[in-house]
């Protein structure tokens, strides 16, 4: 028998958050969120909420906990595309169809209430949460940003209807002491159009560029897939969220003559074996498992969570900029290696941005669409 049932209370949703602790536990490929991230994403104070509606639902079988998923409709997202679509993510299932179908049907029936035409994912609230079903790649460890699943889910999903709505590829690439000829232009770039990288002093002075950093990612990305802008309220939370924790030697700003900041790229330690060993919580020890590899002489791998350029900028070298200060940095705290950040595959100017580093493939994640 297989019971859906949607999340009422702190209880359930602690119980939905660490569902995935149970199917993945022998997977060492597999890496959870921090916990307290996803009680920030699920509960009811996330500012998304202010545009979004959301419903999440357990399912289970013969008693057991089975399955979970959030069904989300971003209003404004909809708005800007033209679209009826109701998103789904959080998706993780024992493997077993029918339980995976009748979390997705119920998606479909709670989407009904907004007229829903098409349903989508896996997708989150915005493009800050993990988002795209990994379909290639099973054999590497996840970064701690994106999501990992068996193969068993795409098969389901193709089963239920669903086909390819756009895919996010993700590469790699490795630093040695040489620098890429096309860094001899840098100093070109700085003296044409007047950028320079910007190195905050303080934590106060990081958090400003923070917020910055947002805006330029809401003009930036404002034409890709399924994006819809940050609101004030969401700058402010991820800046309280993830600037506090910056390593300034791997984020990269770069400011024009008037100190605006016209592109960012930030990156951090590849921390997943420690989150794995911490089941995601930091606290009470969780740190003790993660804290070794924020060291780069003990870590020499990070990862690219995000990268973005102001359009009119794009052909002006400011990422050049960016990878010439972060390949300096590198050699001299050891770092050989960078698990960059998914990208669309149909976005030609990011997927050709790191050419002279002859990046290799690591991972592939898809959104799935289906026509209601």
């Amino acid at each position: 028998m297989i019971e859906i049932v949607p999340v009422k209370g702190k209880r359930m949703l602690k119980r939905f958050i660490r569902f995935p602790l149970k199917i993945y536990k022998n997977c060492d490929k597999w890496v959870p969120s921090f916990e307290s991230d996803e009680f920030n994403s699920l509960g009811d104070k996330n500012p998304s909420l202010a545009f979004c509606d959301r419903e999440l639902f357990l399912a289970y079988k013969d008693g057991e906990m089975a399955g979970r998923i959030a069904a989300i409709i971003n209003h404004k997202a909809n708005e800007k595309w033209n679209e009826k679509t109701v998103r789904f993510g959080w998706f993780d299932v024992i493997n077993d169809f029918a339980v995976a179908e009748a979390l997705v049907n119920k998606v479909i029936e709670w989407g009904a209430k907004w007229q829903a035409t098409k349903i989508k994912g896996p997708l989150g609230f915005s493009d800050m949460d993990r988002e795209g079903l990994l379909v290639e790649g099973f054999e590497n460890e996840s970064p701690t940003t994106v999501l990992y699943n068996y193969p068993y889910y795409g098969e389901f999903l193709e089963r239920m209807g669903f086909c390819k709505d756009a895919d996010w590829t993700q590469r790699y690439i490795d630093f040695d002491e040489n620098l890429p000829s096309m860094m001899q232009y840098a100093p070109l770039v700085e003296k044409r159009y007047g950028l320079k990288i910007y190195t905050a002093s303080s934590l106060s002075k990081m958090a400003k560029r923070g917020r910055e950093m947002f805006h330029v990612l809401n003009d930036a990305f404002a034409q890709l897939y399924e994006y819809s802008k940050l609101s004030e309220e969401q700058i402010d939370g991820y800046v309280k969220q993830y600037v506090p924790v910056l390593n300034k030697d791997l984020v990269a700003f770069v400011v024009n003559e008037k100190d605006e900041l016209v592109a960012f790229t930030v990156t951090m330690p590849h921390i997943s074996s420690g989150v794995r060993k911490a089941k995601g919580r930091i606290l009470p020890f969780g740190w003790i498992h993660i804290l070794p590899l924020l060291n780069p002489k003990r870590n020499h791998i990070t990862e690219g969570l995000i990268i973005g350029v102001l359009p009119e900028y794009q052909a002006k070298g400011a990422a050049l900029l960016m990878l010439k200060h972060l390949h300096e940095n590198y050699i001299r705290l050891g770092i050989k290696r960078m698990l960059m950040n998914p990208q669309l595959e149909d976005n030609h100017k990011v997927q050709t941005l790191f050419g002279d580093y002859n990046p290799q493939p690591y991972q592939r994640r898809r959104s799935y669409v289906k026509e209601l």
